[in-house]
């Protein structure tokens, strides 16, 4: 038969823009001052409140989700501070309000 050559496309791949954007912006460091709960299908993920402290939002409390072991005044690296986690919503037995 032949040999196949193949194309190479400049630009595709795994070396496109959107990772590359990802590796250049640094995280910003907050710190965790509340612990809120426990939240996730089976509970595996915590909601804490953190105070942002460098960049555009410093000092901005926002609410979070972590997966992992985590404690107050653990410092968390942040790759957004824009999005904010839902509230927890609370549980309600049957009978205990109605």
């Amino acid at each position: 038969m032949g040999s196949k050559t193949q194309k190479i496309r400049e630009g595709k791949g795994s070396g496109s823009k959107e990772s590359a954007g990802l590796l250049l912006e640094s995280a910003v460091p907050a710190v965790v001052e509340n612990i809120i709960g426990r939240t996730g299908a089976r509970g595996e993920v915590t909601q804490v409140k953190c105070r942002v402290l460098q960049g555009r939002d410093k000092g901005k409390v926002m609410r979070r989700n972590v997966k992992g072991p985590v404690r107050k005044r653990d410092v968390l690296m942040l790759r957004e501070t824009q999005i904010e986690a839902r509230r927890i919503k609370p549980k309600i037995s049957k009978g205990a309000f109605s």
